[in-house]
């Protein structure tokens, strides 16, 4: 799937964060999704993670106590998300805060330009960090691993990767979630499988 330059613009709706070894502050709060409850992550004025509950890597991006307190920004995402859960595009992003390493950033970013309904492989994503980087090929499996450790779910649309040949693999929330999201936003769904064991990229 190709992606024209104002997709690519969504790239504005994020701040990446690049630590300095100084002191941060971690919030929290809950929102009750359809899907079961899913637990919000602040650094006080924008969203560092989205997690449902028993998702793999879950609250990998929290302080040892974080605090539990309602900021605008929880406000903000949760008003995105009722808009989501009812089936329809909320549009623009809350802010978005990520600190990790730089590939795994890299690759984060092309899944903000993944729009809402539509699809991309992980060879796609490594297709186009290869261009970008002036490199011969880049590995899908390093894509898959990355994706796969995205701290912000359904915002930054990790369950919107699909395998090549239409496996849909690789989510940490859980595989019944992944196909549930994707049938919320109409995705076509008719040229994808869940694979019995293994992956394919």
């Amino acid at each position: 799937m190709r992606l024209d330059k104002g997709l690519r613009n969504i790239f504005l709706y994020i701040m990446i964060n690049k630590k300095d070894g100084g002191e941060s502050m971690n919030y929290i709060s809950y929102y009750e999704s359809p899907l079961g409850e899913l637990t919000l992550a602040s650094d006080g004025t924008a969203i560092t993670g989205i997690w449902f509950d028993g998702q793999k890597y879950f609250g990998a991006e929290l302080e040892a106590k974080p605090n539990k307190k309602e900021l605008p920004v929880f406000k903000e995402v949760k008003k995105w998300l009722d808009v989501y859960f009812a089936g329809k595009d909320p549009g623009k992003l809350p802010p978005l805060h990520f600190s990790d390493t730089p590939f795994r950033e890299k690759v984060w970013k092309i899944l903000l330009t993944i729009p809402y309904g539509k699809t991309m492989t992980y060879g796609e994503i490594a297709k186009m960090i290869a261009e970008a980087g002036g490199i011969k090929k880049m590995s899908a499996q390093a894509v898959g691993g990355a994706v796969g450790h995205n701290p912000i779910s359904i915002l930054c649309p990790c369950h919107r990767v699909v395998g090549t040949n239409g496996s849909l693999t690789g989510y940490a929330g859980g595989m019944d979630k992944k196909v549930a999201l994707l049938t919320l936003e109409k995705a076509d769904m008719k040229s994808f499988f869940v694979p019995k064991k293994g992956t394919a990229l």
